[in-house]
């Protein structure tokens, strides 16, 4: 599929000097990047905001177990906090 786009000057510049440096077409470049963006900000960036939320809540496996179960304590007490308001 061809298509057409407006980019800045500077990069299209620096983007051309890339794909050379690479030895690949630019076309290749571009859709190589649409691909790593769309990977980044569909279902694994969800996970990742998943997996934060669990350590947040549970600590890191290093953690002290007491210090992790207080942070978990700390957070039920703002969630019921929040619901109330």
């Amino acid at each position: 599929m061809k298509t057409a786009i407006s980019i800045p000057d500077d990069l299209f510049q620096k983007i051309e000097r890339y794909s050379r440096r690479l030895r690949i077409p630019r076309s290749r470049l571009f859709a190589e990047a649409a691909r790593e963006y769309l990977a980044k900000r569909s279902d694994g960036a969800r996970s990742t905001d998943l997996w934060n939320q669990v350590i947040a809540e549970a600590g890191q496996p290093a953690d002290d177990p007491a210090a992790a179960v207080r942070r978990r304590g700390k957070a039920v007490v703002r969630e019921g906090m929040a619901k109330r308001r």
